[in-house]
């Protein structure tokens, strides 16, 4: 009973469905669904068509209105779809009775999706143990019609009552296995808090960010060290260590897991463990992916994350990254519609909010290594004061 969660094969068509509300607007919707479309190509599958809906509030039976579900069966049917793909999370029985409309072929949501991804990514112990619990948590109140592996049992003669029925015995089950993960969990966050403890007087310096935004990248270059980095979500699950040399100054660094907006709740529990890093980091250095269209919304959902680890209140460095993607929409001086974020450019966004943070914003790109010289100079400053403050006595290297 190892894997009950739907993995997506790769080579699958897949439709996308989203809604527009009072708090998701048209704009907000079609970003959404971008970053679903590239969780989707992520897991292996491709994005065919986009269906969105405009509705006050979501349909409680079938999330979306009865008329806009059948022509999405209509066109599921004639376009020999595999996988239906729901922006966001479905209760269970929204997916029971989505299912039913479309048959035997996968209805999967956003959270479902994201777990499936990670269960691919995960390689050490400790993040498959993350992973599984995450995925039992999210499966154990969907399990009605899932699999029958289990005939209904019935007491023999002379035995009281008809015995425990299929569903009974897999929430049993389930329940005792994610007993068993958080027990696991406990004792692999002791040996890596032993760990933590065990890594002398240096200073401890964190990577965080959106997922996608280059901090495995940063990470190679800075440590010059081979950490898996590549262009797909969620490409780091397992936090990273290393010792980073800069002049005479040690300190270590860790690549941390990438956030993402409507995380599910399952997975930052799971991974309350890995975020530890953060937690007990000296500093951050926050990493932004300059070249991203809503970069400032990429920043709002990680500062979230970081308030609910209770990890916001340390120093922090900017390090706007992929300056060398980084495109814009000049406007003509004759047009009189309202400027927009797009027609800023790099100069443009030195001089809005990014200049009130006294110094604490770089802009540079660790593919090209441009301005890098300047940023390894910025973190060397950074980490001697807080290390000359901890350690008074310690020389450094020489």
């Amino acid at each position: 009973m190892s894997q009950k969660i739907k993995i997506v094969p790769s080579g699958e068509k897949a439709v996308l469905v989203g809604i527009i509300t009072q708090l998701q607007n048209e704009k907000k919707s079609k970003e959404y669904l971008d970053e679903l479309a590239f969780l989707v190509e992520t897991a292996g599958a491709t994005p065919v068509k986009r269906f969105t809906q405009k509705m006050a509030k979501t349909n409680p039976k079938t999330f979306i209105g009865s008329g806009k579900i059948n022509e999405i069966a209509h066109y599921v049917k004639e376009n020999e779809i595999d996988i239906i793909i729901f922006d966001d999370e479905l209760s269970p029985s929204q997916q029971r009775n989505i299912e039913e409309v479309f048959g035997d072929r996968k209805v999967l949501d956003r959270t479902n999706l994201i777990l499936d991804i990670f269960a691919r990514r995960a390689q050490t112990a400790h993040a498959c143990t993350q992973v599984e619990l995450a995925q039992y948590q999210y499966l154990l109140p969907r399990l009605t019609n899932l699999w029958t592996h289990l005939s209904k049992q019935k007491g023999g003669i002379g035995m009281k009552g008809p015995g425990e029925t299929e569903i009974e015995t897999d929430r049993r089950i389930i329940r005792e296995r994610i007993t068993l993960l958080q027990k696991k969990l406990k004792t692999i966050d002791k040996q890596m808090a032993t760990q933590r403890k065990n890594r002398g007087q240096m200073i401890r310096v964190s990577l965080v960010g959106y997922t996608n935004v280059g901090k495995s990248t940063i990470m190679n270059a800075l440590s010059k060290s081979e950490v898996f980095a590549e262009n797909k979500l969620f490409a780091t699950l397992d936090t990273t260590v290393r010792k980073v040399v800069i002049q005479n100054l040690p300190f270590l660094l860790s690549d941390t897991v990438g956030f993402i907006r409507k995380l599910p709740t399952q997975l930052v529990e799971s991974f309350k463990s890995t975020l530890d890093e953060v937690r007990e980091s000296d500093f951050l250095l926050h990493i932004v992916d300059v070249s991203h269209a809503h970069f400032e919304e990429q920043v709002a959902s990680v500062n979230k994350i970081l308030d609910e680890i209770q990890a916001s209140d340390k120093p922090t460095l900017m390090v706007f990254n992929k300056i060398d993607l980084f495109t814009y929409t000049k406007k003509d001086e004759d047009d009189l519609t309202p400027r927009t974020s797009s027609n800023n450019s790099l100069d443009d966004w030195k001089n809005t909010w990014m200049s009130k943070m006294n110094n604490n914003c770089i802009f540079i790109s660790a593919h090209e290594k441009q301005n890098w010289e300047e940023f390894k100079t910025i973190v060397y400053d950074l980490v001697k004061e807080i290390h000359a403050r901890r350690y008074p006595y310690n020389k450094f290297l020489y």
